[in-house]
């Protein structure tokens, strides 16, 4: 063995060694967070990771960085090859992959076209973050380690291009199957300029830059912002695979429970922490977080990478008080800091509208919002904490208790007033039914949301659906209580409305509120009720596709409807195409879509809870969304959620344009076309 084989084989054995006990410590350290089981439902998760992470379809969302950072991704599993091959040419020379035979050619080709594509990869994100200076990509405290992350991969991917460029000339003659379009031309070119002595100079400089950077890269790793080189994969792997606001219920009845929410890293699932070692620190979160981008403090990002601060600053502690040992006074000092309040601020985490649209946007499946939602738990039940954003909530809970409605001054015994003199009849009449229409509170008290479920009853009653109510058994479904954090409210009422289901045997379920229609699909399962769950603009569609609704051709004159997507029915429960379907079958109407719309609509700022919070900082999202929907130049504004209608209407109100534009919901504008 040749003296710069037993130096490299040193080299290896040390960074593998090195690289194992980093290993170590970052599994110690996510032992510290909650048990979460995320290895059920192999064949979902196996899918999901070929689809987002190799395939890299989130991140290919971007038009512009999506295509070079999936570039440099899929240029790096290539990659995988030549460092294989790196480590066999160590230990002896001319030991290769070469007996792949055809296999090897194309690796080969394809090492060669990914250098130069990961060459110019890094090139353009270089050019992005500090010369065009891309909003997100501008965080002070990054720029240096971002710029010398970009170099080093440059400097490796530059370095094997050269070395397989000069291999040939050094050895005589290149492993008998490579095929290499790049390199060998390349090392023509060099060779004639070099001569001998520099052609063989230059592979071995090559050759250990390329082998020492690797070793060195997978050794910094662990201790960098770039750990999701190696994460991400497995962290898309562990995804969530239900609805993107998917929360965990509480247990209130398990013994020993003595804390509730999110209070410190420990109250964190294991998958929680290892978020916060995924996190890219791209910023696609927080540019679409509409929170964030009218001006208030939460930051997705921020959130996330403060829980991967405090888990490096706290879980070394938690180890060392498991073993025994004593902390010093620096370290007391670090364990007595707070999760809330010392990493994540509180209006940070008020702010949030829980629209799922960090969620959507992250490239490798981190989930903000569960998150978010398990501090506010803590806050809600640990401390009763608000700030003056959310300082109303305390008053939404008392009438939710009281009344089981989150606006005051109305009682339990009136939420069916609306029905007066339409002849519908409730469960408790008589319990034979085609489907239970589930109304809510807005949709029970609210004036305006109202006309919405009274047009929805006409046009089930014009459609011959056999559809009872619970009236006075109604209760609210616990979206408000459960997304600002006061699960306890939420789980009695769940408990409460899942009893009456169950007693009038409910299997079928139509919503007008896209949260309700969400906590009903996706919450109440998780306490062992099941059933079939439509929201009102589904229902709608499924009625006139099976002819039991006829649309009145002459009925509607022209008019341009823009659609707003609300995040509970759309980003939520992957609903876009019924609403825009009923549109459509409404003749007369031209539909047209906002800047931002589908999976990328912005949310009206209602969701998680702000409906019922003052929004004290920055512009006012409903502002921001209505203005959007406005510069479509559409003379109506087309909805599909309660919520959606108070704010778009108030900031219709705000524009002065309630003169000439209409706020209306789907269900409104069908039953104005509809023969009856």
């Amino acid at each position: 063995m040749e003296l710069a084989n037993i130096i490299f084989l040193i080299v290896l054995v040390a960074a593998m060694a090195v690289f194992a006990m980093s290993a170590k410590r970052l599994i110690a350290y996510l032992r510290v967070g909650r048990p979460d089981v995320r290895w059920d439902r192999l064949d979902e998760r196996i899918r999901m990771t070929m689809i987002v992470g190799f395939g890299q379809s989130k991140i290919l969302r971007d038009k512009v960085a999506g295509p070079i950072h999936a570039g440099i991704f899929w240029g790096f599993l290539v990659l995988l090859f030549s460092a294989i091959e790196m480590v066999l040419e160590g230990m002896h020379e001319g030991w290769s992959l070469n007996f792949l035979g055809p296999i090897y050619s194309i690796v080969t080709i394809l090492t060669d076209l990914f250098c130069l594509l990961i060459i110019v990869g890094t090139a353009m994100s270089l050019w992005r973050r500090y010369v065009t200076k891309v909003k997100r990509l501008q965080v002070e405290s990054e720029k240096v380690e971002a710029g010398m992350i970009l170099v080093t991969i440059f400097t490796i991917v530059t370095a094997l291009l050269l070395q397989n460029a000069m291999r040939q000339h050094v050895h005589g003659a290149d492993f008998s199957w490579a095929v290499r379009p790049v390199a060998w031309p390349l090392g023509n070119a060099l060779a004639g300029i070099l001569g001998d002595g520099g052609v063989s100079a230059l592979f071995h400089v090559a050759w250990w830059m390329h082998a020492v950077l690797i070793l060195a890269f997978m050794n910094y790793l662990p201790f960098s912002k770039h750990l999701h080189v190696l994460t991400s994969i497995p962290n898309v792997f562990f995804g969530p695979l239900g609805p993107t606001n998917a929360l965990e219920p509480i247990d209130f009845e398990a013994e020993n429970v003595e804390k509730f929410g999110v209070t410190d890293i420990e109250d964190l699932s294991w998958k929680s922490l290892f978020d916060g070692y995924t996190c890219t620190h791209c910023g696609r979160c927080t540019s679409v977080c509409p929170a964030n981008q009218t001006g208030k403090v939460l930051d997705p990002r921020g959130i996330i990478i403060a829980i991967h601060d405090r888990t490096m600053d706290k879980a070394p502690l938690i180890l060392k008080k498991e073993r025994g040992e004593e902390l010093t006074e620096a370290e007391q000092q670090v364990w007595d800091k707070k999760l809330i309040g010392d990493y994540v601020s509180p209006d940070a985490l008020w702010a949030c509208t829980t629209c799922g649209a960090c969620m959507q946007e992250c490239p490798v499946n981190i989930e903000h919002v569960p998150a978010i939602v398990g501090m506010r738990r803590s806050m809600v039940l640990m401390e009763s904490s608000f700030n003056d954003e959310s300082a109303l909530l305390p008053d939404i809970y008392g009438n939710m208790e009281t009344n089981s409605v989150p606006w005051g001054g109305f009682a339990q015994a009136d939420r069916a007033d609306w029905a007066q003199g339409m002849n519908i009849k409730t469960a408790a009449d008589d319990a034979s039914m085609e489907v239970l229409f589930w109304v809510g509170c807005a949709g029970s008290y609210d004036e305006r949301a109202k006309k919405v479920t009274k047009a929805f009853a006409e046009l089930m009653q014009i459609a011959g659906v056999e559809f009872r109510i619970l009236g006075t058994e109604e209760n609210c479904t616990g979206d408000v209580a459960r997304r600002t954090g006061n699960e306890y409210l939420a789980d009695m009422l769940t408990k409460t409305n899942i009893e009456t289901f169950q007693r009038y045997g409910v299997t079928k379920i139509v919503a007008t509120c896209p949260h309700c229609f969400n906590t009903l699909s996706n919450d109440y399962p998780q306490y062992g009720f099941e059933a079939e769950v439509t929201h009102h603009t589904q229902f709608i569609r499924e009625l006139i596709d099976q002819g039991r609704l006829k649309i009145d051709r002459h009925a509607v004159s022209a008019a341009t409807v823009a659609y707003h997507d609300s995040c509970y029915l759309g980003r939520y429960n992957e609903e876009f195409d019924a609403p825009r379907a009923t549109l459509e079958n409404v003749p007369g109407l031209t539909l047209l879509e906002p800047a931002r719309s589908g999976d990328r609509g912005l949310c009206c700022g209602a969701g998680g809870g702000r409906m019922f919070m003052e929004e004290h900082v920055g512009d006012r999202v409903n502002i921001v969304r209505t203005n959007e929907l406005l510069a479509t130049g559409a003379t109506t504004i087309a909805v599909n959620c309660p919520f959606c209608t108070t704010m778009i209407t108030d900031g219709v109100k705000a524009a002065e344009r309630a003169d000439d534009v209409q706020i209306k919901d789907v269900a409104e504008i069908v039953r104005e076309a509809v023969q009856a």
